[in-house]
């Protein structure tokens, strides 16, 4: 048996690609949109990639079933419960699909999505225990799928908890304790809330470490996986959709387009958004006016994602070389109206000196000293909830997460400064440029975030 794992750092999201290597058939499971790495690797070793799994429909980036099957020919598989705009073929529970000896069968595993499934993985047909299950995004390592996403409209949350209740506590866990998990997402990813670093275990360590697998009745369940779940970000319900649809093929060669000067600002004239993926600092230090920074380096796909509209036409000024990452990065959570990047962007912004403005960025001490000042600025905290819990708070600071700005900025004052943190200085720099293309005149953002702030804290008076 041949088994890769493909982690995909940015979005947290893990996919695999299975073969038996005498028959050189193969199945990838869960891909991402740009899928030349599996199709390389499947070409390395002779193998022919047959069928194409997706666990459920992904909420948080666009799969790669459309364009696995339009280089390889391979089926498109999903659970029983999936409907889809292209042919699939419908998984039901108990069946084998055999890639030779090594043989794949179906466990439904519904809860975080109705259709949710998990994949046995034998690497002998005649093996009494399992090699591994590819658990989806029903159970992670240390946590498992929220049932709370809009991909599941006109599912209650209560409902989708009920059946990962039986899905988890039940299904898998009535698995040996030698089966080893692979899920689909590691930390980081919001399809849950205490994703482990760790990209595999067993499911003898969930039961004993993973507190959504201890046993507990349905009602317990449910609570406890619904509680204290982080903001989807906005694009979510927009990438389940598409992962649904007959879309276009996404194509790399034709993504990354470099733009002269002149169509670039047509472009941005006309109502594209300039999405500047440098530094937070090289931003600050003079960028395009209403140009929305979304650092490259970070969780740039998830907050591109958060921050812009999929209906937005997007421009782009990438890092010098990275341009074509940059532009893969926004396909992969569909942001498929990027109509590329700025072509020489240092000599463009200085052809453009007079629309160049810089970005203010006060320090924890200087914001101390304006909250004790005659006009102190309006304090906006846009970590989670959990980071304020186990980190602490700035007070009076107002709290909107930045997975909730985009449709909450207009409960902020217009006539306020105000001044925006997170944990360390990089989101505040994407909600503060976001702020500003809404047409807040003075937004600022604090250098190293909360953990500067909780530096600088004043010592406490001694007797």
């Amino acid at each position: 048996m041949f088994f890769a794992q493909y982690y995909l750092d940015c979005l947290s999201h893990a996919s695999y690609l299975i073969a038996d290597e005498t028959t050189g058939r193969a199945v990838v499971v869960d891909p991402r949109r740009d899928v030349s790495e599996y199709l390389a690797d499947a070409e390395a070793h002779g193998f022919t990639v047959v069928g194409v799994i997706n666990t459920h429909f992904h909420a948080d980036f666009v799969a790669g079933h459309l364009e696995l099957a339009a280089g390889t020919g391979a089926w498109i598989g999903y659970g029983r419960r999936a409907e889809t705009e292209y042919p699939i073929r419908a998984l039901a529970e108990g069946e084998r699909i055999a890639l030779g000896d090594v043989t794949l069968e179906i466990m439904e595993t519904p809860g975080h999505t109705p259709e949710s499934i998990s994949v046995l993985v034998y690497e002998h047909a005649g093996d009494e225990v399992p090699y591994g299950v590819l658990t989806g995004d029903a159970l992670f390592i240390g946590d498992v799928g929220r049932p709370d996403l809009l991909a599941s409209v006109g599912v209650t949350a209560e409902e989708l908890g009920a059946l990962l209740h039986d899905s988890v506590q039940n299904k898998l866990m009535g698995l040996d304790d030698r089966v080893r998990v692979f899920p689909a997402h590691g930390a980081g990813s919001s399809c849950g809330k205490n994703l482990s670093t760790e990209r595999s275990s067993t499911i003898g360590e969930q039961r004993a470490t993973n507190y959504a697998c201890a046993p507990m009745d349905r009602a317990d369940f449910v609570a406890l996986v619904t509680a204290g779940q982080p903001a989807a970000p906005g694009y979510f319900a927009h990438d389940a959709a598409l992962n649904r649809k007959e879309r276009g093929l996404y194509d790399s060669a034709t993504a990354a387009r470099p733009l002269a000067l002149a169509e670039f600002t047509a472009l941005r004239d006309a109502g594209a958004v300039v999405v500047d993926a440098r530094d937070p600092q090289e931003f600050a230090a003079g960028h395009l006016r209403g140009a929305v920074n979304v650092p490259a380096d970070g969780r740039f796909a998830e907050q591109a994602g958060t921050v812009l509209d999929p209906g937005d036409r997007l421009v782009v000024i990438a890092p010098e070389g990275r341009e074509e990452e940059v532009l893969t990065r926004l396909a992969r959570v569909g942001l498929d109206r990027a109509e590329g990047h700025l072509a020489e962007p240092g000599a463009a912004l200085e052809a453009l000196a007079g629309e160049v403005a810089p970005a203010s960025r006060v320090t924890a001490a200087r914001l101390r000293d304006a909250l004790a000042g005659d006009r102190p600025p309006l304090v906006v905290d846009v970590r989670t909830c959990g980071e304020r819990a186990a980190d602490g708070l700035i007070d009076a600071a107002v709290h909107i997460p930045l997975a909730e700005l985009p449709h909450r900025a207009a409960e902020l004052p217009a006539d306020r400064p105000l001044v925006v943190h997170c944990a360390g200085g990089h989101r505040s720099s994407i909600a503060a440029s976001l702020l500003r293309r809404r047409g807040f005149q003075d937004v600022s953002d604090i250098l190293g975030g909360y953990a500067a702030w909780a530096l600088t804290a004043p010592e406490p008076a001694t007797a």
